[in-house]
């Protein structure tokens, strides 16, 4: 019997263009039975709309400013019985008409749902449940799991998190974590920083060019919101091809070296001195903790000279704590950016997450721009998934999630709807 050898032909383009383009649908934060009430009614619908548009001027166009008509009323949906969406009609600054759809916040994207019906499930995603798990549980099949997060994923990450330009960050982290796809190693380039996850985009390779662009998203998509922003320190581990993305990027970033990576790598050729590895640390830390750059030099300097007195030459250690002492003027310069990132933890804190997530799917196996919505789609369902009710941080009780707590306010108090919300028009200003 002839084995079958065909084998499925997987495309690794990256239609960026895709990304970066504005929906027609605008989203708006209301009730079921207030929809409803309002759908036939031209005073009370416009009422209600022009009311939004106050409160919320950043979820419509910037051409609502100038009026509105209302266009027509689309038929009865085919997936959901009984809905039905309202269309406006629009002047752009060129003079060209647009039709605009006004869409509940109660409703998934192309009808494909209820909020209320999915949201508990999609939640799980925070804690890594695979799409089977959750046909498990809550039925339908793994695609159409699958499919919510990707079409989640087609949003602006950047302009869905911060809705209000003066929450832009001045300073980021950002690193890659290394992921696979069709069994093949990629790199998912990561920026976060106010602890949400502002861009998330695959690399094929790990070489300054391909970190570029996948980087480059961050950048159009925070430029879509203020054009001439620019982040003032980004903070990187010691990899070249990071460093020389975002220098070609923002020219004008402070880079940053995560103090905590160059720990981790004396860590890790020193844990075997178990007698003076106390010392050790407590000399790297307490350099770590100075108040000021001098201080903070003539830190390192001590922890040269013990190093150089109490560790055999030629051993690894030595070598490791020599490099990182060598280091020193780039660690020093986070103290003439008092606000920037000195070590990489929030951001691991949120990677570990990913892994978790991706680990869990058996990573991904398909088309990359498939891979790319996933890994988009899981960024800001993260930024918007609640909190655990049980944190210690005060801080964190007041708020509902990372967006909420980055902007400040949320349109709905259900975690999904306010998610819908905030990507009206994908998220993007125009």
């Amino acid at each position: 019997m002839q084995v079958s050898t065909r084998t499925r032909k997987c495309s690794l383009k990256k239609e960026s263009e895709t990304l970066f383009e504005p929906t027609k649908h605008i989203c708006v934060p209301i009730k079921q039975t207030d929809y409803n009430r309002l759908l036939n009614n031209n005073v009370a619908f416009r009422e209600y709309l022009d009311t939004q548009i106050i409160l919320h001027p950043e979820i419509f166009p910037t051409a609502i400013q100038r009026g509105y008509k209302f266009h027509d009323i689309l038929p009865p949906s085919k997936k959901l019985e009984g809905i039905r969406l309202r269309r406006i009609k629009v002047v752009t600054a060129l003079g060209k008409v647009e039709v605009l759809v006004i869409t509940p916040s109660f409703l998934l994207p192309y009808m494909t749902g209820y909020t209320d019906v999915v949201s508990n499930a999609l939640f799980l995603r925070r804690f890594g449940v695979p799409f089977w798990g959750l046909t498990h549980v809550f039925g339908r099949d793994d695609m159409y799991w699958e499919r919510i997060e990707q079409r989640i994923g087609h949003n602006s990450v950047v302009g869905t998190t911060i809705k209000k330009v003066d929450n832009l960050p001045a300073d980021v982290l950002a690193d890659e974590k290394h992921t696979w796809l069709n069994k093949k190693k990629v790199y998912v380039a990561t920026t976060v920083a106010c602890d949400c996850v502002l861009g998330a985009s695959i690399a094929t390779q790990a070489d300054t060019a391909h970190l570029e662009e996948a980087y480059g998203h961050f950048k159009i998509e925070a430029q879509n919101l203020c054009t001439d922003y620019q982040p003032q320190t980004v903070n990187t581990d010691g990899w070249k091809g990071t460093q020389a993305a975002w220098e070609k990027l923002f020219p004008t970033i402070a880079i940053i070296v995560c103090f905590l990576h160059g720990f981790l790598k004396i860590r890790d050729r020193c844990k075997k001195m178990k007698e003076e590895f106390p010392d050790l640390c407590l000399l790297v830390w307490n350099a770590y903790r100075a108040t000021n750059q001098e201080l903070f030099i003539e830190k390192i300097s001590v922890l040269k000279e013990w190093a150089t007195k109490t560790i055999s030459q030629g051993t690894a250690g030595l070598d490791a704590i020599l490099k990182f002492c060598d280091c020193s003027p780039t660690f020093a310069l986070a103290y003439t950016h008092p606000s920037a990132y000195r070590t990489s933890n929030m951001l691991d804190r949120h990677m570990d997450r990913m892994d978790r997530c991706f680990y869990s799917g058996k990573y991904f196996h398909g088309h990359l721009m498939s891979a790319e919505y996933a890994v988009r789609g899981w960024s800001l369902l993260h930024n918007f998934q609640p909190y655990c009710p049980r944190t210690k941080s005060e801080q964190k009780t007041k708020y509902q999630s990372p967006a909420h707590k980055l902007n400040g306010f949320v349109y709905h108090d259900d975690w999904l709807q306010n998610l819908m919300v905030s990507a009206s028009m994908g998220g993007y200003r125009c």
